[in-house]
């Protein structure tokens, strides 16, 4: 049987480096692609040494913990004790999602027990077989895509219904800085662009937004604002966003395409790329402790700021 030494190692660059990348997305790192590529390249010389006389070293235990020490090390770097930390277990955890997945779909799908004229028989396809090498390029992407939605999906529960953040909404150039409340209820869409939306207090977009701007967005008079001058400058912002809610018809919500949304979560800012900013007409806190009301997709896939 001939084996490929050159296509097993650029499978294992390509597979490591896409549960880096995985690793990145759970924690919600930022990493460089080069950095990645470096990590990978460390891991797939393990599969290259296992063809050399060394192949009894590379399969021990220690060297392999080692070697992941290093991929690690090399695609995320070392701040302190606990982020690596976390990256290591987070990069283990990713690759026993993935590739234990791929062994379980293996053995479901694959029958290599059979019984031959009253005699039990096994048999084996090996590695070199084209339909091996078809599953593992088809049910790895696979995998890797379940497994990632499956993680957005465990962070989006993890956000807690009373979690208050502050927010800031920029607005032609103004900020305007409220405090925002992150409820899983809120599941608002814009349903053509699928972009996510919050609801903010009315009064609270009055501080940024020209007043004459406010008092005109009501759905009633939504024919006549193709007429007004002043919504010559803001018509392509603006949004009709329907929603229903338990108990009652089907209703509609005016949105403005803001100019940046930023969130201050776990102690860290969040810039959302894809955001509208819907007007809600009554106060969204008797008590006040919050005007606005987010989308958890927004905390979900803000992109974290650096310093600058």
């Amino acid at each position: 049987m001939a084996v490929y030494l050159d296509v097993i190692w650029l499978l294992n660059l390509c597979f490591d480096s896409l549960l880096l990348w995985l690793t990145a997305i759970m924690l919600k790192r930022d990493v460089v692609w080069w950095r990645v590529l470096a990590g990978a390249f460390i891991g797939s010389l393990l599969v290259v040494i296992m063809f050399t006389p060394f192949s009894v070293y590379a399969q021990h235990p220690v060297i392999k913990v080692f070697v992941s020490f290093l991929i690690v090390f090399a695609a995320f770097g070392f701040k302190r004790m606990r982020y690596f930390l976390e990256n290591l277990f987070a990069f283990y955890f990713a690759t026993f999602t993935v590739g234990g997945g791929m062994v379980a779909v293996h053995y479901f799908l694959q029958r290599e027990i059979d019984i031959h004229r009253g005699m039990l028989t096994t048999y084996s396809l090996g590695v070199g077989d084209p339909v091996s090498w078809m599953f593992v390029l088809v049910g790895f992407p696979v995998l890797w895509l379940f497994s990632r939605a499956r993680i957005d999906g465990i962070r989006e529960k993890k956000l807690r219904f009373e979690h208050i953040v502050d927010v800031v909404i920029v607005f032609d150039g103004k900020p305007l800085s409220v405090k925002g409340l992150i409820d899983s209820g809120n599941q608002l869409y814009d349903p053509i662009s699928k972009i996510p939306v919050m609801i903010v207090e009315k009064e609270k977009i009055k501080e940024v937004l020209p007043e004459e701007l406010v008092q005109q967005l009501r759905l009633e008079t939504s024919m006549d604002w193709y007429h007004h001058p002043v919504f010559e400058k803001w018509m392509h912002r603006l949004r009709i966003i329907p929603y229903r809610v338990v108990g009652s018809e089907q209703q509609f919500l005016i949105a403005v395409k803001p100019d940046r949304i930023m969130i201050f979560y776990e102690r860290q800012w969040l810039e959302v790329e894809k955001g509208l900013v819907g007007l809600n007409e009554t106060k969204l806190s008797t008590d006040g402790e919050y005007e606005c009301i987010i989308h958890p997709k927004m905390v979900q896939t803000g992109r974290k700021l650096t310093a600058s």
